[in-house]
């Protein structure tokens, strides 16, 4: 008997006959003897209907601590409704909410933290040979307000779950049959992976290949959580992601892209010591996730400090650039959201001269200007005009795994 942690997402509970497909992958292995706890997503497009709805009674913003109490209702339907399911066709079942469950988190409302998993309730519904459905996404923090953990959260959840019960199998079901060299659905060849190393696809899942978030791929290589990525609507293996993988010869692991991305330039900045430290630490302050950093060489006195976030974060990070009018002096500032990121991700490339420049030869051959580029051990990426977006992933797929 294994206790098995699975985590389905909203597709996946789409509708009627989705939740129901879904019932029969649970109880399937709760008969053959094993324990199972599931994390659930809200339904379809639930999270996003719940976010217009709010911008219809306020425009302007609601705050961070309603819209946690807002949103969270989706996961509350998406447990109901599912665990309706599988009383229907016969076994025992109970649906919690996350503080039920003993999620507890910090305070920073939207995107907050799992501080620690109180799994006494869940081992107490699992004795009594339940099916427990947790919502997954969401907490409660010291004050007992509702938080949640930002989008793809219930990732997260599922991982911590695991993680706090030391689980035999954490299994996060999805749209895709695994984790590829890049979006099947943009690229004909794309090659489905048996399976692929934690900081490969920490990498590939930051660097905005939609199949795990990233704070799940983090915690999982911090518990030592195995994962499992498959299909929710094909029974086939999946990707196992795990700490160390068979070696290959594959150079490259995946192409991936994020079109969430906005470049922000402070022009014409004054150029004295301390500069770069008072911007970014104010940034900081803001909570604001800072990527690729470029500085201009001084002139005149003066240069500019090019640096990316992500677009929903673009606003907060002029205000918080803003509020140092009085002790920043600079030109202007612009913001661009006309941009997307193309990255390769490789365990190998750290040891092989040449893969930037292969990389750079597949997007000038395809005519695609660069405007930025960053690197590390297992990564580059750079980034280029949206439009040139799905061009760019196809012609450096094929340069390095067509």
């Amino acid at each position: 008997m294994a206790l098995i942690v699975k985590k389905f997402g909203g597709s996946s509970v789409a509708n009627a006959e989705r939740v129901f497909n879904v019932a029969n992958r649970i109880i399937d292995d709760y008969k053959k003897g094993n324990d199972v706890v599931v994390v659930v997503s809200a339904q379809g497009d639930t999270t996003d209907d719940l976010i217009e709805k709010a911008k219809e009674i306020n425009p302007q913003g609601a705050s961070k601590r309603e819209m946690d109490m807002l949103l969270s209702a989706g996961e509350q339907m998406s447990i109901a409704l599912l665990a309706m399911a599988i009383e229907k066709l016969g076994c025992p079942v109970i649906s919690l909410l996350g503080w039920q469950a003993g999620f507890h988190t910090d305070s920073h409302h939207g995107i907050a933290r799992i501080k620690n998993v109180n799994t006494e309730r869940i081992k107490n519904e699992i004795a009594k040979r339940n099916i427990v459905i947790v919502a997954g996404f969401q907490g409660l923090n010291k004050y007992d307000d509702i938080t949640t953990l930002g989008r793809g959260g219930s990732d997260t959840s599922a991982v911590a779950i695991a993680a706090a019960m030391k689980a035999d199998l954490c299994q996060i079901y999805t749209d895709v049959d695994g984790v590829y060299s890049a979006d099947p659905r943009k690229v004909s060849n794309a090659v489905k992976m048996d399976e692929i190393g934690y900081d490969e696809m920490l990498e590939l899942a930051t660097l905005g290949a939609q199949v795990l978030n990233n704070r799940s791929v983090e915690m999982a290589k911090k518990y030592n959580v195995e994962l499992e990525v498959l299909s929710s609507l094909e029974y086939k293996p999946g990707t196992i992601v795990k700490e160390t993988v068979k070696m290959e010869k594959t150079l490259i692991r995946g192409v991936a892209k994020d079109n969430n991305v906005a470049c922000i330039s402070i022009v014409a900045l004054e150029d004295t010591p301390g500069i770069a430290f008072k911007i970014f630490n104010k940034l900081a302050q803001y909570k604001v996730n800072v990527d690729i950093i470029l500085q201009s060489v001084g002139r005149d006195g003066t240069k500019d400090i090019t640096f990316t976030v992500s677009q929903d974060q673009s606003q907060l990070a002029v205000d918080a650039i803003e509020s140092l009018k009085g002790s920043l002096n600079y030109k202007n500032i612009k913001v661009d959201t006309s941009v997307t990121k193309v990255s390769i991700v490789g365990a190998g490339m750290e040891s092989h001269p040449g893969v930037a420049s292969k990389m750079f030869e597949a997007l000038y051959d395809a005519a695609i200007n660069i405007q930025m580029i960053s690197t590390s051990e297992i990564k580059i990426s750079v980034l280029i005009d949206s439009k040139y977006a799905d061009k760019a992933v196809s012609v450096v797929h094929d340069a390095f795994l067509g």
